[in-house]
């Protein structure tokens, strides 16, 4: 089956749905143990993925990235995605100067302001780096319900391309006035902690997933959590992080075939 494929608003790139998120599964620095890192990332591109996600944040994510991407031969065809995490124009230029060296790429398709952090100085330099090409893209990001406010707040006040927000059944807080102002806005929707750090598996654990699961193409209930996201009609992309081929083929399949409509949505939440 073919990715199911999302426009980013403001230019009308198309990209795929399912990405891939690096936080603790690419913080391996040695090279020697990246072995099934290697597999999960030339397996992630040859099932049509192309977004991944990192920051500095995450310890060795994006040289494990940059590494394994040039050592596969497939850097160009990712569409690299990372973030600015620190205070100070200075030091948000050197880090991503260094982002930039790690990945291998002479320019980003996107750069965020992680989680806020001194965000109205980063966007500035931001807006350079957009306008000379050194990146596509430039958003902001939270992982937290409880930096909705003020991720509101610069939604509302900037321009942005993108906000990077957790969104999940578990975690549905996004849904109240996040995803409907990124609609209005016309900014891209990248979704972390789509499975809740796991906290749905425990839910779902001992439960036969529903046979009408079958009718929007979904057979396991990674697939089914995902779907659910990917059917609300701001997101643009889903980025779970998995360091486990089984899990990355597993998630995969919820990038592909039909979704569930609003009305299975509901039934989908009613489970849980």
């Amino acid at each position: 089956m073919t990715p199911v494929l999302r426009a980013i608003p403001s230019t009308g790139e198309r990209i795929p749905a399912l990405g891939l998120g690096t936080w603790q599964a690419f913080d391996v620095g040695d090279p020697a143990r990246r072995g099934p890192l290697r597999e999960v990332l030339r397996r992630f591109v040859d099932l049509g993925g192309r977004v991944v996600d990192s920051s500095p944040m995450y310890g060795a994510a994006e040289a494990a990235v940059g590494d394994l991407a040039a050592e596969l031969g497939v850097r160009d065809a990712l569409w690299v995605a990372t973030k600015v995490w620190t205070t100070g124009r200075a030091a948000g230029v050197a880090q991503m100067e260094r982002s930039l060296e790690l990945l291998r790429g002479k320019g980003l398709d996107l750069m965020q302001v992680h989680n806020l952090v001194d965000w109205q100085t980063h966007l500035a330099t931001l807006r350079e780096w957009k306008a000379t090409g050194r990146i596509r893209y430039l958003g902001v990001t939270h992982y937290s319900a409880a930096g909705h406010d003020p991720l509101e707040r610069v939604m509302r006040s900037v321009p942005l391309d993108f906000v990077q927000l957790n969104y999940s059944l578990a975690e549905r807080e996004a849904e109240r006035r996040l995803l409907p102002l990124a609609r209005e806005r016309g900014i891209a929707v990248l979704v972390n902690r789509p499975l809740a750090q796991g906290a749905l598996f425990a839910q779902a654990r001992g439960r036969r997933l529903p046979s009408w699961a079958a009718d929007f193409d979904c057979a396991s209930w990674a697939q089914l959590f995902l779907k659910w996201i990917l059917a609300h009609p701001a997101v643009t992309c889903v980025i779970p992080a998995t360091r486990r081929l089984p899990h990355l083929e597993d998630n995969m399949q919820a990038g592909v075939g039909r979704l569930p409509d609003a009305a299975t949505r509901e039934r989908i939440t009613a489970l849980f």
